[in-house]
């Protein structure tokens, strides 16, 4: 144990160089998710599909992410952190290839699910990682933290401009092919930077929690996306749902009593956690669906093409840049966790009603969008740091790997609960609508969608009022 403990009070002097690789590693993952949206038109074309089977190309990627977080977070906590980080690296330039040389519908969704597979072993070990990296040093774990914090809110943001650029000189492969080159840049570069682990955990995976989680996950997630789609009468829906909860219930009940948990449930004792991520998920509740009808807003009621489009939107990883990095980790210094948490949640819910009043048919750019946009990302900014920080920052470092995965799993499935849900209310408003043309009716409803993000968003802030413990700065 003492070697241990060594590596952790000596500072890595490569941690932060090691620092930027894992947060450039994290910066991918998340645009994965975002760099194909524009594609998808091309994509429908290209291969056949039609318009309901065109989800896939997105789902099949989160439904995988999101399914294997959990177990991804053990395996780094079993077999170190980097070689499960490294693991996934080489599993994502594959299947970037194989995607980005699809011939047909089947060949992409299934690259699609391992691209899925392969960054839900990079983000828990690359958290895990920095968390250890900046364990000596709460000053440095917090400016570590905002830099973290950064690349998962610019990955999203920037991947939407990403892809637009790409499939608009090159062609719908470009946004898949780009993985490869990049995905083998970050795995030679971490064999220059990034430490074996020191240790690591002893134990077994427990293989019947892992079916179950993976399986509940998987069925919540797809229920989620189905209903974005069919509605949440539907059978689908409703069944997967019905199906992923009692699975996951089950899922609880067994890692009550195995020994060897894959989520041993006195993580939970550790100060803030259980508020930290159930503050991840609404912080991406909120977020996540407010960037995506943004940029339907630009293209239906401003009639913007899909590239200026995507520049349009380009601002708004700028904003988090600086907000995160210049605002947001001075002010968790300077106010503590739950105070933060609290304004953060305020100003993103405030920028989210914002957006329902300005965001008008006959709107312009400056003030329906980015003044919206500018109050948004400083909530965002503060909402998320201390988000972060209260999920993982006070774990055990043997189980780091397992709290990273657990901020990760609620990370994406925030993003994908808020978004069928304010999908679905944007549909409903719109179809109820008595507007006298189809963009006034299109309109009101991203306006409820946009007002409803701005709810869950105060949500937030009443739960971070009532249940994050205050501690010294």
């Amino acid at each position: 144990m003492s070697t241990h403990t060594n590596t952790i009070s000596q500072p890595d002097p490569k941690r932060w160089k090691a620092l930027f690789l894992l947060c450039f590693a994290n910066f991918l993952v998340i645009m994965d998710a975002s760099i194909i949206q524009i594609a998808l038109p091309s994509i429908k074309e290209a291969l056949g599909y039609t318009q309901e089977s065109l989800q896939w190309v997105m789902s099949a990627f989160l439904l995988f992410f999101g399914g294997f977080l959990l177990l991804g977070g053990r395996l780094a906590d079993l077999f170190g952190n980097r070689r499960i980080f490294n693991l996934g690296v080489l599993i994502l330039a594959i299947s970037s290839l194989f995607a980005g040389l699809a011939w047909s519908e089947m060949s992409l969704n299934v690259s699609r699910a391992v691209q899925g597979v392969g960054s839900a072993l990079i983000a828990p070990a690359a958290l895990s990682m920095v968390m250890q990296l900046f364990s000596f040093s709460n000053k440095e774990k917090g400016k570590a933290l905002a830099f973290w914090g950064l690349s998962g809110a610019a990955g999203g943001a920037f991947g939407i401009v990403l892809g637009g650029v790409l499939t608009g000189f090159f062609s719908w492969r470009w946004p898949l092919l780009i993985y490869v080159p990049l995905s083998i840049l970050v795995l030679v570069i971490s064999l220059m930077l990034l430490q074996k682990s020191s240790q690591k955990s002893t134990g077994r995976i427990d293989y019947i929690g892992a079916i179950l989680v993976t399986a509940s996950l998987m069925l919540i997630v797809y229920g989620i996306v189905t209903a974005e789609h069919s509605g949440w009468q539907s059978s689908n829906t409703i069944i997967s749902l019905i199906v992923g909860v009692v699975l996951f219930l089950v899922f609880l009940l067994v890692e009550s009593k195995v020994k060897e948990a894959l989520l041993p449930l006195d993580i939970f004792k550790t100060p803030n956690l259980g508020i930290g991520n159930i503050a991840v998920f609404l912080v991406q509740a909120a977020w996540f669906p407010l960037m995506y009808m943004v940029i339907l807003y630009l293209q239906q009621v401003l009639q913007f093409s899909p590239s200026v489009g995507a520049m349009a939107v380009l601002p708004v990883p700028i904003f988090m840049a600086f907000f995160m990095v210049a605002v947001a980790e001075k002010v968790l210094a300077k106010l503590g966790l739950k105070r933060t948490m609290i304004i953060g949640f305020i100003i993103l819910g405030a920028g989210n009603v914002l957006f329902s009043q300005v965001a008008t048919v006959d709107g312009s750019y400056w003030i329906s969008v980015l003044l919206p946009s500018f109050v948004a990302s400083l909530g965002n900014a503060l909402a998320y740091l201390s988000a972060t920080t209260a999920s993982v920052s006070e774990v055990e470092i043997e189980k780091s790997g397992l709290a990273s995965g657990l901020y990760n799993t609620n990370f994406q499935v925030g993003s994908a609960i808020g978004l069928a849900i304010m999908v679905a209310i944007a549909g409903a408003t719109t179809k109820s609508s008595h507007a006298v043309n189809a963009v006034t009716a299109l309109n009101e409803g991203f306006q409820q969608a946009f007002f409803w993000s701005g709810i869950v968003a105060f949500i937030g802030a009443v739960l971070a009022l009532l249940f994050v413990r205050s501690r010294n700065k």
